[in-house]
């Protein structure tokens, strides 16, 4: 039988969570958390990621506290296994990133003035590509965007980066243009080679257009698949009270019924 569990064996605050990965990952802690390694845990960073943002979706604040609670131990343990082979810890991660949100906040922690957000993005890009330069890398801005992230969050990335510097359409209806172009350039395709290289400008050209708008793409589309999940739902749902099935419908009933889920 195991023993009592010691009642909060750590102290209040921040430290909380980097104490307890710290006990598991000791000889005697856990066997499952002290074989844990950097690349081991890279599943478990990115499923932790998305159930945040599941958790800001849904607007439950208890759910996103734990969310984030689990997200900061992907840190800790990342931190611990960094300390352990002594290459830094915890409280170099954080006053790494103090250091660098003060370097590239001068408008808050020094004299330098900006107008709107949208300057401090700027100021932000141009001190980045500053010290890139300044180590000696010819890196490009867009170079500096993971592309390991999917690839609608990737190419805002690409856009988000190119913008700053200067790249960018006029306005939204120019950007809506390029989506028209694109459209056709699709509508025309006449093999299989040439419909997925348009319909990848499409949908580039789609990011571009939602981000003109200042509409962000990954969350309207994620919205726009909640409203067809609700109604798909609903439709399948009305139908089954029937006793069909959607292959029993003709193509005029199916857009009926799914008409009537409004």
């Amino acid at each position: 039988m195991s023993g009592p569990v010691e009642e909060k064996p750590y102290s209040d605050g921040i430290a909380a969570i980097f104490e307890v990965v710290h006990r598991l990952r000791l000889p005697d802690g856990c066997p499952w958390d002290r074989e844990q390694t950097h690349e081991s845990l890279r599943p478990y960073l990115l499923e932790e990621t998305y159930e945040v943002l599941e958790a800001i979706d849904s607007g439950d604040d208890a759910k996103l506290m734990e969310e984030l609670g689990d997200l900061l131990l992907q840190v800790a343990m990342h931190s611990e296994i960094a300390a352990e082979q002594g290459r830094f810890d915890a409280a170099k991660v954080s006053e790494a990133v103090a250091a660098k949100m003060v370097k590239r906040h001068p408008h808050v922690f020094g004299d330098v003035s900006v107008a709107n957000a949208e300057d401090v993005l700027r100021n932000w890009e141009h001190q980045k590509m500053h010290e890139s330069r300044k180590a000696g890398s010819d890196d490009s801005v867009v170079d500096r965007v993971p592309a390991s992230l999917p690839a609608l969050a990737w190419t805002l990335g690409l856009q988000k980066r190119a913008a700053r510097v200067g790249f960018d359409f006029t306005s939204p209806s120019a950007a809506a243009g390029a989506v028209a172009e694109e459209a056709r350039e699709l509508a025309e395709a006449t093999d299989h080679d040439r419909a997925f290289e348009e319909m990848g400008d499409l949908l580039f050209a789609l990011v571009s257009l939602a981000r003109t708008l200042k509409v962000n793409p990954e969350d309207a589309l994620r919205v726009a698949g909640q409203r067809f999940r609700r109604r798909f739902a609903a439709t399948e749902a009305a139908v089954r009270s029937e006793g069909k099935a959607f292959s029993d419908l003709s193509e005029a009933e199916m857009l009926q019924r799914w008409e009537e889920s409004r």
